[in-house]
Formats: structure tokens, C-alpha cells, sequence
């Protein structure tokens, strides 16, 4: 049996194909390319019973990724996060079936792992041997950390102000770190710039088409941890939207695999008041969005003025019945608090976000009460110290507590 049934990659604006055998990033059209597999063959191999006794990581997947020889796999045992439910928190919202996919556990902290996991394998399968990429922190973190497991030089771009933990794994990574003072479209730009000339291989969001595959897995594992019951609605913060297009992917090849049966689960996109160009043009009915000006907010890993990808994202929401949603910083800070008071999770602020949308959306009716919700939660709270501000008493040696209590 093969170790993976990727068959090539196809473009899905022009159906234009490419072999898997090369590096390969855009179409020629411009399009981002995806990875197509040879399911009709796979689903007379392959049944979910086969997965069991499986290692507990991404990789249990391994058919339906794009490595297809199994010694050039690049793993520090990301995957099979957990889905919690979140019974407290769905009470106080009133829904009674709310979980989180708390992707916080994963090495590096967040979700990002997943694609760089899965696109540095891929890259290495390759021959690459340096990379370039822009980011707002995590992922040019994870991607660092994989690359530097793998052997492979990377050149990283972020903004001046993402998190600085993200820019302390760079550095220990022995990435080529450099600060732009601007946003990650303007990393990107610069990055743009460097590929140019072709010694560079070009890491970017959708600009190689592998680090998708990582993070659909997260759609294989829910239908999995559900017993392949699929739920009904699944929350996701979006800025690039690779998460959100991955879990439509992998959920679309369940189907035609025959694994899950019934109506795919509602797709939610969830972004910022401050930078949210997937909302605006899902109100407007638009199949791409505009870029934002002048973006901002607290949940930094969101902020994406113009996603390369929004096409597919939209497609994923149209396509079932999902929406997106806008949420306030002050109201990501007031939610990362209740969830850490009532579930003892500390989310990131991104996290933070889809459970605000969640809590929007049951108010207005469009989740019921007796729906199967799943919150994805993008990254560990760890990873931003600075959502949480508090006074904190000062003890002398000689006070009390209970009176250090009745004194506030």
C-alpha cells in the first residue's frame, strides 16, 4: 500500500494541473494551486477502522497527504489536539453542545504547526534548502522551528509589533529574522521581492500549496474524535483563511471517501471589527474581498488586510450555509476571561474571538440551542501576555490573606 495517494495539484480557477513531482507555488493564472488526491482508488484501500492503533499525531493521515515517501516526514508530534466540551461556558451561552479544538497544545502553541509540519516535509521531499516567508508571528515561528529540524534555512518577515515570543523561537531557531514597520501585507511584499530571482523557495500563505494539507487535519481529526458524526457548525478565526479552507477540504474528502454521510457542518469565518474584509464581502455577497485599510486589532493573528485565498474561503461558506462575523477587541478581552473563569482554558485572543461570535450568533438564533458547536481555538493564551492586565495585591511579610481579602 502507498505511503500517500496524492495524485497532482489542480487549479481551481483555471483547472489548469501540475505534477507534485516539482516545486511548484501559483498557477500560471495566478490562482493558488491545491493538492489533489486519488480518492477513488484510496476509498477501496483505506476505512476508518484502519486508523485505529494509529500514532496519535497528524500523520495517522498519511494517505491523504502530499509526502509520499515516509523518510522525508518532519514531525514534533503535532496533531490529534484535543476537543473539549465546554459545558460551563455552552451554559452560560445556551448552547448545550459546545466543544473546543484547542489547538494551544500543539508544539510551537499554535495551530501553525499543522502546515508547517506538513510543508516542510513536502519542501524537503523537494530539495529545498532555504525558504522565505511573511508572517504576523506563529507561523513564521513554526515554520522556523520545522525548518531548522529539517535542515532547511529560512528567511522570516513579520511586523514590528507581533508578539514578541514569536520573534524569540525565530531567533533560537537560527532563522533570518527580519522586522518591517508595517503590516503582513507589506512583509509580504518584501518577500515578494526576494523570491524573485528563484534561490528562495516562497513559503508565503498559499503561495506553495502544502501548508493547506496540514491544516485540514483538523477536519479529519473532529470527524474522528465525533466517531464521524459530523456537527453542525464549526467557528474558525480567519484571516489568511487556510484553517477554515483546509477543514472544508478535508471534510469534502470524507465525503466523497464515503466516511461521513449527511450535510457538512456550517462554516463560520470569524474576524475583527478592525480588519474585516472576509465579513464585508459575505454581507455583499461578493466572491472576493476588498483590501481593508487601515487595519487593526488585539487578536493579531487575524489581522489580514487581503487574504490571497478569500475566494476559497467565501466558497466554503456559501457553499454551506455558513457565515462570518465581526466581533470588538474589547469584547475578544472580556471573552478570553470568561472562558479561562469557567473552563480553566487560556485561549489566545484569536480563540477569544470565535467564542464571542458563537455567543453572537445563539443570541440571534442562527445557532440553536441543541446544536453541535466547535470552537476552534487557534493558539495557546501563553503566547500573549499582554491580553491580561491586572492589579495584583503586595504582600508584607507579616499580612493576611483574609485581610488583604476585606480590605478590597
Amino acid at each position: 500500500m502507498r505511503y500517500s495517494y496524492v495524485s497532482h495539484l489542480l487549479c481551481p480557477t483555471c483547472n489548469k494541473e501540475y505534477s507534485t513531482a516539482h516545486q511548484q507555488q501559483l498557477c500560471a493564472c495566478g490562482s493558488p494551486l491545491l493538492v489533489q488526491y486519488d480518492l477513488e482508488t484510496l476509498k477501496h484501500k483505506l476505512s476508518p477502522q484502519d486508523l485505529i492503533g494509529r500514532e496519535g499525531s497528524l500523520w495517522r493521515y498519511h494517505e491523504l497527504l502530499p509526502v509520499e515517501c515516509s523518510e522525508h516526514v518532519v514531525s514534533l508530534g503535532e496533531g490529534m489536539t484535543p476537543l473539549l466540551s465546554m459545558p460551563r461556558l455552552g451554559e452560560d451561552m445556551e448552547i448545550s453542545h459546545l466543544y473546543m479544538k484547542d489547538e494551544g497544545v500543539i508544539p510551537t502553541g499554535t495551530f501553525k504547526a499543522r502546515g508547517a509540519a506538513v510543508g516542510v516535509s513536502k519542501a524537503k521531499e523537494l530539495g529545498v534548502k532555504e525558504l522565505a516567508m511573511p508572517t504576523n508571528g506563529n507561523a513564521g515561528a513554526a515554520w522556523s522551528l520545522y525548518a531548522a529540524r529539517a535542515g532547511i534555512k529560512a528567511t522570516i518577515v513579520m511586523p514590528t509589533d507581533a508578539p514578541s515570543i514569536t520573534r524569540k523561537e525565530c531567533v533560537a531557531a537560527d532563522a533570518n529574522l527580519l522586522l518591517v514597520n508595517g503590516l503582513i501585507s507589506d512583509a509580504g511584499k518584501i518577500v515578494g521581492k526576494a523570491v524573485k530571482d528563484g534561490k528562495l523557495f516562497d513559503a508565503s500563505t498559499l503561495k506553495e500549496p502544502y501548508r493547506i494539507e496540514g491544516k485540514k487535519t483538523m477536519g479529519f481529526e473532529i470527524a474522528e474524535q465525533l466517531h464521524w458524526k459530523l456537527p453542525d457548525v464549526i467557528l474558525y478565526p480567519t484571516g489568511g483563511g487556510v484553517g477554515l479552507i483546509g477543514i472544508y477540504k478535508a471534510l469534502r474528502e470524507l465525503q466523497e471517501l464515503g466516511w461521513v454521510t449527511g450535510k457538512l457542518p456550517r462554516l463560520v469565518a470569524v474576524q475583527a471589527e478592525g480588519c474585516a474584509p472576509i465579513v464585508k464581502a459575505w454581507e455583499e455577497g461578493k466572491a472576493v474581498s476588498a483590501f481593508w485599510e487601515s487595519s487593526s486589532t488585539i487578536a493579531f493573528g487575524i489581522n489580514v488586510p487581503k487574504a490571497l485565498g478569500d475566494f476559497l474561503v467565501l466558497e466554503a461558506l456559501y457553499a454551506t450555509n455558513g457565515c462570518a462575523v465581526a466581533v470588538k477587541d474589547d469584547e475578544i478581552l472580556a471573552e478570553l476571561r470568561t472562558v479561562a473563569s469557567l473552563e480553566g482554558t487560556f485561549v489566545c485572543p484569536e480563540g477569544a474571538a470565535v467564542f464571542v461570535a458563537a455567543r453572537q450568533l445563539r443570541k440571534d438564533g442562527w445557532i440553536g440551542p441543541d446544536e453541535t458547536v466547535i470552537a476552534l481555538n487557534t493558539g495557546a493564551g501563553i503566547k500573549y501576555p499582554n491580553t491580561i492586565m491586572a492589579d495584583v495585591p503586595i504582600l508584607q511579610p507579616d499580612d493576611e490573606i483574609d485581610a488583604v481579602h476585606h480590605a478590597k
